[in-house]
C-alpha cells in the first residue's frame, strides 16, 4: 500500500477536523462519486453531509430532471446558485460540513466564485471509463438523455475541466474504496490548511 492510500488514525482525522473551520465542497463531473465519497468523508470528519441536488429538488418540490424538462438548465442553474449559496452561509459550527454539488455547479461562475471563497473547494476526478460505467446505473441524468454517454461526457469533461481546475484540491477517484478516496481528501485538505 502506497502512502497516498494508508489510512489516517482516528487522532489524525480529529486533529484535521479540528483545524476545518469551512465546508469542505466536492466538485467534479456526474458519477464521479461525490455523494458516496462525501457521504464517508463528513463520517470521518463527524460533521454533516448535504447533497446540493437533493436541497435543489426540495426547494423546487421537484425532481431535477423534471425542472430540467419545466424550465430549462438556466433556470435549474439560478436555482441550484440559491440553494449553494444558503448552504454556505452556516455559521460556526453548522460553517463545518460537507457538500456535494451537482456535475455543473462548479462551472457557473458565480457559484464557483461563491465556493471558492467560503469553502475548501476539491474536484474529484476520475477516467471517462470510470463514468460511463457508474452513470450507467441510473436512468436520472437529464444531460445524458438522447445520446451517447461516452461522448456525451467526454464533452463535458473537455468543457469543465478549465472550471474544476481552479478548485484548491484534486483527487482522482478511480474504483478504490470510498474510504481510501476519503482519506486522500483528508490528507490533501491537511496539507492545504
Amino acid at each position: 500500500m502506497d502512502h497516498d492510500s494508508a489510512p489516517l488514525s482516528m487522532a489524525e482525522i480529529v486533529r484535521i477536523a479540528r483545524r476545518l473551520d469551512r465546508p469542505v465542497v466536492l466538485v467534479g463531473m456526474m458519477g464521479v462519486g461525490k455523494t458516496t465519497v462525501g457521504r464517508k468523508l463528513a463520517s470521518l470528519l463527524d460533521v454533516p453531509f448535504i447533497d446540493a441536488d437533493e436541497e435543489i429538488e426540495r426547494a423546487a418540490q421537484m425532481p431535477i430532471p423534471e425542472i430540467f424538462a419545466t424550465y430549462g438548465e438556466p433556470y435549474f442553474r439560478s436555482g441550484e446558485r440559491r440553494v449553494i449559496a444558503r448552504l454556505l452561509d452556516g455559521v460556526t459550527p453548522a460553517r463545518r460540513k460537507v457538500l456535494a454539488t451537482g456535475g455543473g455547479a462548479f462551472v457557473d461562475p458565480e457559484t464557483r466564485a461563491l465556493i471558492l471563497d467560503k469553502a475548501v473547494s476539491v474536484w474529484l476526478d476520475s477516467n471517462i471509463d470510470t463514468l460511463v460505467e457508474r452513470v450507467g446505473r441510473k436512468d436520472n441524468r437529464p444531460l445524458l438523455r438522447g445520446g451517447n454517454p461516452r461522448e456525451i461526457l467526454t464533452r463535458l469533461r473537455d468543457e469543465r475541466r478549465p472550471a474544476y481546475e481552479q478548485a484548491a484540491i484534486h483527487i482522482t477517484s478511480g474504483n478504490l474504496p470510498h474510504g481510501v478516496t476519503a482519506s486522500r481528501i483528508l490528507k490533501a485538505i491537511d496539507a492545504w490548511l
